[in-house]
């Protein structure tokens, strides 16, 4: 996310980036503080092994959070602070460079499952208490699982757990008394009632779903103002667009929590620089106690030169992530998959893969389905793996079909380099004889505007894989699977994909008994299937280099976050 005009790579730049290992599939040279790392894409944690309390930390972004209501929101940047102020049935704990691990959080551990696989049990940790002191009980869960049903309120709260729960119809506390699909026997004891088994359910209640909330503090839309403390933080302050400060919260019993190390005495969140400002701070280390959870760490394709220096290098985190962006392309408006397919063959994803800065910023892919989720099968694409354009082929697929004169590209306006994707984009479709308009999004409106009515023809996104990341299921359908009811396309469906047989066999796919093994296999048989059509273009799977100021200590960057995890970091004093 940046504000710096950049000018599109002309075919030279783009040779002379190849000469130093920074362009198309190669492997860009990386490598741990001593550079002599063999594996190019190895994680690289800086200053490990720091466990000392105190200091500031200062967390610089170009954007502020579309919301910190842990139950409105869908968006990975919240869920990395959010682990510093709200805690939740399980976790999915980070470690460098591998997919997370479900853990116990809020509960003794990672659930009961009865035989039919039908019915999940938490019980809670003793000694947990809110911010101001009050018990957290199982009936403050169940209420934060419950506000995720007002989707008239809550348009971008997370819809996984719902979908798997007998909800019969429920639409929220607001207009409901009761969701008979969670039981709180107790204050301690909570059960969750499934439709269909389901295995990854553990993974489901890390989702910030099953944030506590207290009924009495529920402040609808403002509760994202000072969500209440179930973690060791707490909001300080917070303005708008300008700052976000957290402050210990004394009331967080850290024997309950061995997750979060809770190190530095405050984060203060800076919430408006552009992103040429943020790369360009860390790498001069203007701010030794900087860091920052901007996309790709903030740098730019200019930054190469820079991370190569030595000094740089030993203060760069940098890791493979889980995540995978792609170019959407709105089903309902470019609704012919032949038109859709041949926009896919003409796109230069080789180029698009210079503007994220190279390899060195990760590795072009053609499917969103990874060697490390469980039963994948052999991903089927026409798409070149090298991403060069194939415009004869395009070209040859739009012979005698109604092809749009006019499409219109959105990007999230503080990032720079999704602009210049969009000229990428721009060129290619020329070639097929589609004028592509870039449109501007507010970037913190940016996924709330995909999934409304201003949905653009064409947009870019990414998807981190979800907390159970070695699980095909949850990557397949959240991206392109039905709604709760199978009826119509799901709400984290970017692309608006619904195929009523293809969709309806995703749906009883939700259901399905077996292995991870065999699962794992039907939804990647089923993606094949989808893909077929092209709602999305599969581009980069990323590779995140984050830059930190030379105070900060224990700085990786999380598999699932996509940025440096919150919850492991320090500061020296």
């Amino acid at each position: 996310m940046n504000s710096r005009a950049t000018k599109l790579l002309s075919v030279a730049a783009v040779a002379a980036l190849a000469l130093t290992g920074c362009a198309g599939g190669s492997k860009a040279p990386q490598g741990g503080q001593d550079g002599a790392q063999a594996d190019p894409y190895a994680p690289v944690i800086v200053q490990s092994g720091f466990a000392e309390k105190g200091g500031n930390v200062n967390v610089l972004m170009s954007a502020d959070f579309a919301t910190l209501d842990p139950g409105n929101s869908n968006y990975v940047q919240t869920a990395n602070v959010g682990q510093l102020y709200y805690r939740t049935l399980t976790m999915a704990k980070e470690t460098a460079g591998q997919p997370p691990k479900i853990v116990p959080d809020l509960a003794t551990d990672t659930g009961k499952v009865s035989k039919d696989g039908k019915t999940w049990t938490y019980t809670l940790k003793d000694g947990l208490k809110f911010e101001d002191g009050t018990p957290i009980t199982s009936k403050d869960i169940k209420y934060g699982v419950e506000r995720t049903y007002a989707r008239d309120v809550y348009t971008q709260a997370p819809q996984e757990l719902n979908s798997a729960l007998t909800d019969d119809g429920y639409k929220g506390p607001y207009s409901d008394d009761d969701l008979e699909a969670i039981e709180t026997p107790d204050d301690k004891t909570i059960v969750f009632h499934l439709k269909q088994p389901f295995a990854e359910f553990p993974a489901l209640v890390s989702r910030s779903n099953t944030a506590p909330v207290p009924e009495k503090k529920d402040t609808k839309l403002d509760y994202t103002n000072h969500p209440v403390s179930s973690g060791p933080y707490k909001v300080k302050s917070y303005d708008r667009g300008r700052e976000l400060v957290l402050e210990r919260n004394e009331n967080w019993d850290p024997a309950t929590d061995p997750n979060r190390s809770a190190l530095p005495d405050t984060f203060t969140f800076s919430l408006s620089s552009s992103q040429a400002t943020i790369s360009q701070k860390l790498i001069s280390d203007a701010d030794p106690n900087a860091i920052t959870l901007d996309s790709n760490g903030a740098m730019q394709a200019s930054d190469t030169a820079s991370l190569n220096d030595a000094k740089v290098k030993a203060r760069t985190a940098s890791g493979f992530l889980g995540c995978i962006d792609v170019i959407d392309l709105n089903t309902e408006t470019i609704k012919d998959p032949d038109v859709r397919k041949a926009i896919a063959l003409a796109m230069d994803r080789e180029a698009i893969q210079v503007q994220y800065g190279g390899a060195r910023f990760g590795q072009l892919v053609t499917s969103q389905l990874t060697p490390q989720m469980v039963g994948v099968t052999e991903q089927k694409t026409d798409l070149s793996a090298d991403g060069k354009p194939k415009l004869e082929e395009a070209k040859a697929l739009l012979e005698g079909k109604d092809v749009p004169k006019n499409l219109v590209y959105g990007y999230a306006n503080s990032t720079e380099r999704y602009k210049n994707v969009g000229t990428v984009l721009q060129q290619n479709l020329k070639e097929l004889g589609i004028e592509l308009e870039l449109r501007p999004i507010p970037a913190a409106n940016y996924y709330s505007t995909l999934a409304g009515k201003e949905m653009p023809d064409i947009a870019r996104s990414g998807w981190c894989g979800g907390a159970d990341s070695s699980s095909a299921r949850m990557t397949v359908d959240p991206n392109l699977g039905p709604s709760l009811d199978g009826k119509t396309y799901g709400f984290s469906n970017i692309p608006r994909f619904y195929d009523k047989d293809l969709s309806k066999k995703m749906y009883e796919l939700r259901g399905a008994n077996g292995t991870p093994e065999e699962l794992g296999a039907k939804w990647s048989e089923i993606y094949n299937e989808v893909m077929a059509t092209y709602p999305l273009v599969p581009t980069m799977h990323s590779y995140t280099n984050s830059v930190v100021g030379s105070n900060i200590r224990n700085a990786q960057v999380g598999y699932f976050f996509g940025a440096i995890d919150l919850s492991t970091v320090g500061v020296a004093k």
